[in-house]
């Protein structure tokens, strides 16, 4: 079993994680409560750290799972030759995880940069089983229309500085962590909780390997598999939305916010102007009480075409 790193203070991640073999590899993963399953699905650079306080705050009504993605976290991290670091492999991962655990109905699934297209491409695929869903700084998409590739990731993906950025410097999550909050100030024990499991050249690979991947050219390995994710989500109209959106993040900008509003005119959107990427960190006690209301409410109760602009 995985434990948390020592350094780490235990009380902001009060948790017994589990794990579970996924295709050959130690995925772990929190499994907390009991009731109707919450299913979170966190991004990159980060792990189910990032929604530590959420995970913590709902365990007594519901049944949360976080998993860490293979290569992040407390997962294990295979070299490139056994696991391929791609969008339908991970898609593959949460999908078998939620079904080897029995989480297969009334399913509220939050997603998180990577997240989203992890979490609706696999939600498209059996919809009847999702009841709500809640997206923060995220995609499930191309690229908007007449968007460039990010500048901030184009030496990453596109040049050989890249490992020596992400896995020789750590400047990605060092990065991240530093501009991710705009509205507060991230403090010392949180940002060391998100980069302890990336402390070495070795365990940074899914890092980089979740940039290269990517896809914006039909030669990349996950072109194919976005796109399909973009064709499907029509299956997820008849699923309340809620958005919650920091518009300082430099990647999933204010352009990606309003596709989600394009392909869900309904959905209820929570705007933070001077919001940044980890919006969950920057405004928790702004987003916490709307996401409880979302999720207990009735469907009658749900208020569509909702949009409320925090931050002024």
């Amino acid at each position: 079993m995985p434990s948390l790193p020592s350094h780490l203070d235990p009380t902001l991640y009060p948790f017994e994680g589990k794990t579970r073999v996924i295709g050959g590899h130690a995925l772990h993963y929190l499994d907390e409560g009991q009731g109707d399953p919450i299913v979170m699905v966190h991004g990159n650079p980060t792990w189910s750290w990032y929604y530590r306080r959420l995970a913590a705050d709902l365990r007594d009504r519901y049944r949360v799972i976080v998993p860490d993605h293979i290569g992040c976290g407390l997962s294990a991290k295979p070299d490139d030759a056994d696991y391929p670091y791609t969008l339908a492999r991970r898609m593959e991962d949460l999908e078998t995880l939620l079904a080897e655990i029995g989480v297969k109905s009334r399913i509220t699934l939050i997603v998180h940069d990577w997240g989203g297209a992890i979490g609706c491409g696999v939600a498209s695929r059996n919809p009847e089983r999702y009841r709500r869903i809640i997206v923060m700084n995220t995609s499930a998409f191309g690229l908007p229309e007449g968007k460039s590739f990010p500048l901030a990731l184009w030496p990453i993906k596109n040049t050989p500085l890249g490992p020596l950025l992400v896995r020789g410097l750590n400047l990605f999550c060092k990065e991240t962590a530093r501009i991710g909050c705009r509205l507060t100030k991230m403090p010392r024990a949180v940002r060391a909780g998100y980069l302890a499991p990336y402390n070495n050249w070795s365990s940074r690979r899914a890092i980089l390997r979740f940039v290269e991947d990517i896809p914006c050219r039909a030669k990349d390995a996950s072109w194919g598999t976005i796109h399909e994710v973009e064709r499907l989500l029509s299956r997820l109209h008849e699923i309340p939305f809620q958005l919650f959106w920091g518009d300082r993040d430099p990647v999933f900008d204010r352009d990606f916010r309003l596709s989600w509003k394009r392909r869900f005119p309904d959905l209820e959107a929570h705007i933070f102007p001077r919001g940044g990427h980890y919006i969950l960190e920057d405004a928790y006690d702004t987003i916490r009480p709307h996401i409880e209301r979302f999720i207990s409410e009735s469907p009658d109760a749900l208020r569509p075409a909702t949009l409320e602009v925090h931050d002024r």
